[in-house]
């Protein structure tokens, strides 16, 4: 079992950490079910957010009279100071805890630092001064945005999107943390779901020493495929590469990646799940995709109003009107039979 070490922090954890952000679309009892056993597992990072409605909660029920054996980090979307306190306050009380590991600025659209007048880097030293935060994270969509952060070297981890659907781009900034002794926590290692091979998803990261990838998580059956790896680990071989190969060339060009960022839409549109219906129903063949519900979803679209509001959200800066209406175009093919992928009736 490979242990990764997240730069000048010093912590130290196995190979595979559990994202939390999934665990909000199920029961309580079922998700502190599912913590306690990725723990029993070898998992012993859990990393989740004040966005993710009530992963908090649940995380600080599973882990609670146990604090002291996990590796617990939380993200604030708070752009105030007065804010952030706020959410510190709950989400200490949520995840029934004295402190965050890690404490992280959540999907910033710039680098805060000292002096810069938003006063938010200055809430988060005196929230490490106070003990509540041990060490002082942020993530970032942005590549530019994640550069300038690890240029700054104010922080001492950042989590950014990163799979074998990255570019090269990407891949210096994973290797300019390691290089500034800064953790690199890894989300979205299977692209929103997009990515369905977990051998190769982990072989491809594993490659990296100093990423730690934190793979979302609400089925017992999801948490089997990685607590697996950790008694056999993947590694890069020629199958892998050539099916990796494969899977950048279907997937290239401009994509969703499902993160939820650009709602809500004027017009009530799940951007999240019609922006990238094309690639899921080939990728995750089933009749559920044309079920009443997905198709009373997709027929949204013609409500689009164009007010771009979705687009100046996206941290992709995708065309997101435009993908709407691609994917809506091929999902009525398919309704028509003009496009045929299985038997539907």
């Amino acid at each position: 079992m490979r242990q990764i070490t997240l730069g000048s922090t010093g912590i130290t954890v196995p190979q595979n950490a559990f994202g939390a952000l999934p665990i909000q679309r199920v029961s309580k009892e079922a998700a502190v079910a599912l913590l306690r056993r990725a723990y029993e597992g070898g998992m012993r990072f859990f990393d989740t957010a004040r966005a993710y409605s009530d992963s908090e909660e649940k995380v600080g029920e599973a882990f609670e009279g146990m604090r002291d054996k996990v590796f617990i980090s939380s993200k604030t979307m708070a752009r105030t100071p007065e804010k952030f306190w706020s959410d510190l306050e709950e989400s200490l009380r949520l995840l029934k805890t004295d402190h965050l590991d890690i404490h992280q600025f959540h999907c910033v659209d710039q680098c805060y630092k000292p002096g810069d007048g938003t006063g938010m880097y200055e809430a988060m030293l005196e929230a490490k001064a106070q003990g509540k935060v041990r060490h002082i994270g942020i993530t970032a969509h942005k590549i530019g945005v994640a550069e300038e952060i690890v240029a700054s070297g104010l922080y001492e981890t950042l989590q950014f999107p990163f799979s074998y659907l990255s570019g090269d781009r990407e891949v210096a900034l994973v290797k300019a943390c390691k290089d500034a002794n800064m953790g690199f926590i890894c989300m979205k290692a299977i692209a929103g779901g997009l990515i369905t091979n977990a051998k190769a998803a982990a072989a491809y990261i594993y490659q990296f020493d100093n990423a730690l990838p934190i793979w979302g998580i609400q089925k017992e059956e999801e948490l089997d495929e990685w607590l697996a790896l950790f008694d056999e680990t993947p590694a890069m071989d020629a199958e892998i590469e050539a099916f990796i190969a494969k899977e950048r060339e279907e997937l290239s060009g401009e994509f969703c990646r499902g993160c939820g960022y650009c709602k809500p839409c004027t017009v009530d549109i799940s951007i999240n799940d019609c922006a990238r219906w094309s690639l899921m129903v080939r990728r995750a063949p089933s009749d559920v995709w044309l079920n009443e519900a997905n198709q009373a979803k997709m027929r949204k679209i013609e409500d689009c109003i164009d007010c771009g509001i979705c687009m100046t959200r996206c941290p992709y800066e995708l065309p997101i009107p435009t993908l709407l209406r691609k994917n809506y175009e091929d999902f009525q093919n398919i309704i028509s039979g003009k496009t045929k992928l299985w038997n539907y009736n």
